[in-house]
């Protein structure tokens, strides 16, 4: 989709949510992980969306598959790019280069139980490359401050809203 479709795209869902807020408000669809094998999980989509997730060999995985943290940071990698795009396109800024790195720490003993260290990952850092010609670098920091403080998934980790658990044992 070029730019100009984006932007036209975006216009018109606007222009409806301002008019019909409800129609802004949905379920999303969920993913649903099934073990395989030892910590090798299929990962599925109610459209047929599908990945693998396994853990590396020292944490008892084959190493098969991203890990499930790898898919967190990939995530807001790929949501907060994406909204810098429908950004920058609303705004006709025509981007060059966009490429969005997400880096974190954790430390393994939480996943462990061992005492009371947590299994949060932490120092959650966001790498931003952005080019646009005729953009100066500030309306390009703009941008993506904007876009970051509008993705979905780093606004979520912020909430940090409650999770709902519910367990069917059989």
């Amino acid at each position: 989709m070029s730019n100009t479709r984006v932007s036209q795209a975006l216009g018109r869902a606007k222009a409806v949510f301002v008019e019909r807020p409800a129609f802004a408000r949905k379920a999303n669809p969920s993913a649903t992980a099934v073990l395989n094998e030892g910590l090798r999980f299929e990962i599925t989509g109610p459209a047929g969306e599908r990945a693998e997730s396994d853990m590396p060999a020292p944490m008892g995985g084959e190493g098969s598959g991203p890990s499930p943290g790898w898919f967190l940071r990939a995530s807001m990698a790929s949501c907060t790019g994406t909204a810098i795009a429908m950004r920058a396109a609303v705004l006709g800024i025509a981007l060059d280069k966009l490429e969005v790195s997400v880096h974190s720490e954790s430390d393994a003993r939480g996943v462990l139980g061992v005492g009371d260290t947590s299994a949060a990952l932490s120092n959650l850092k966001m790498e931003v490359e952005i080019a646009a010609r005729g953009a100066t670098a500030q309306q390009l920091e703009e941008l993506v401050q904007w876009a970051e403080a509008h993705s979905p998934v780093s606004c979520t980790l912020r909430n940090s809203p409650p999770i709902e658990l519910e367990i069917r044992a059989d």
